[in-house]
């Protein structure tokens, strides 16, 4: 990440990220949520904030939520 790209996650960010210690805990919470049409945004919003801003919470969240669609078969 270059100095411009750090300014622009600044800028857009809410100041609540959870972190990725946090995020992880609640993945499966907010993943279950998304699955039954929540509004994980406002459930979870500083993990929702996070996911937005760590690739590799992303992926982990991207992962398990094809995963448990697969399972569930949506």
């Amino acid at each position: 990440m270059n100095k411009r790209d750090l300014i622009n996650l600044l800028k857009t960010s809410s100041g609540e990220d959870s972190g990725c210690e946090e995020a992880f805990a609640l993945l499966d919470e907010y993943v279950e949520a998304e699955l039954e049409g929540r509004d994980v945004e406002a459930l979870l919003p500083a993990v929702a904030e996070h996911l937005r801003n760590c690739a590799p919470c992303s992926e982990e969240h991207a992962a398990l939520l094809a995963l448990l669609k697969e399972q569930l078969g949506a």
